[in-house]
């Protein structure tokens, strides 16, 4: 399919295709097609589905470039089993990459989504040209291994997620994060129309399970980052509380080629706290 030259987050159309793995997966793909950018894939967090990209910051994106969504395995709109795996869902959306014919791509990974995607780049390197890691951290890496502490992990593992958790988990406590917290839910409603299938508690388990075996602390795992070679944006807000920010700088030391950017008054929601700044920053960077 030839993508829209104009389109939205809030109005482009859920797309599906079937992968070589059995699984139909739910995507929608948007923005600016052009010879001299490659299409950008996206890589949403724990519990997400499509519908969780805030609108204002892939649409910047989509400015620029063409912008690919998806639900992988079990997920949203997309059929199969959500696997209790990092290697596993690595190999679902490579699955779904084949299936789009994308010979080459640039990845964006939001917290587990960037897990995800430093697995596709380790096993696909011919096909990544340049990563963009948001709130994430590496195999082994920092204070992961049970996904947050105390109360803010009961939060995150709610049977059925509120918006207060959202400005609980995504964002600091000041009256400026805060209110950017309240912006950006009302953006994630803006969307009226085909909106995705909510995730469930079998997804949330499942993919619990990937997180906490990722973050088992494990230096040796850390010698795997020096195979990813091609350039990476490593970013975060400076008090990511879900997946610590200790982590984004010891990803940033560790890859041979990175890039490291720290939001101030910010916390794992940093890119939909800044929404415009952010997919600006990414933007000139995929473009460099």
């Amino acid at each position: 399919m030839t993508p829209e030259t104009v389109s939205s987050q809030i109005t482009t159309p859920n797309l599906h295709v079937q992968a070589a793995d059995g699984v139909t997966y739910r995507y929608r793909r948007f923005g600016k097609p052009s010879e001299s950018n490659l299409p950008l894939v996206c890589l949403v967090h724990f519990r997400a589905n499509l519908d969780n990209w805030d609108p204002e910051f892939v649409d910047t994106l989509a400015a620029e470039r063409e912008v690919v969504l998806v639900d992988l395995a079990g997920v949203g709109g997309s059929t199969g089993t959500t696997p209790n795996t990092v290697e596993a869902m690595a190999y679902n959306a490579i699955a779904f990459l084949d299936a789009l014919r994308l010979p080459r791509y640039d990845l964006l990974g939001f917290s587990l989504g960037g897990f995800i995607a430093q697995e596709i780049a380790l096993f696909r390197p011919w096909q990544v040209r340049r990563m963009v890691l948001a709130g994430t951290a590496p195999r082994g890496g920092r204070d992961i291994h049970l996904y947050t502490a105390g109360a803010i992990r009961d939060t995150a593992l709610g049977d059925a997620p509120t918006p207060t958790d959202l400005l609980t988990l995504f964002f600091e406590k000041s009256v400026s994060s805060q209110g950017k917290g309240v912006e950006f839910l009302e953006r994630l409603g803006l969307r009226t129309a085909e909106r995705d299938t909510p995730t469930d508690v079998a997804v949330r388990d499942a993919q619990l399970t990937a997180i906490s075996a990722w973050g088992v602390r494990d230096d040796s795992r850390l010698q795997r980052l020096e195979s990813i070679q091609l350039p990476v944006l490593v970013a975060n807000g400076d008090n990511d509380e879900m997946v610590p920010t200790k982590n984004t700088y010891l990803l940033a030391d560790r890859l041979p080629n990175a890039k490291l950017s720290i939001y101030p008054d910010a916390g794992h929601g940093f890119l939909f706290q800044y929404p415009v700044e952010f997919a600006t920053e990414v933007n000139a960077f995929l473009g460099a």
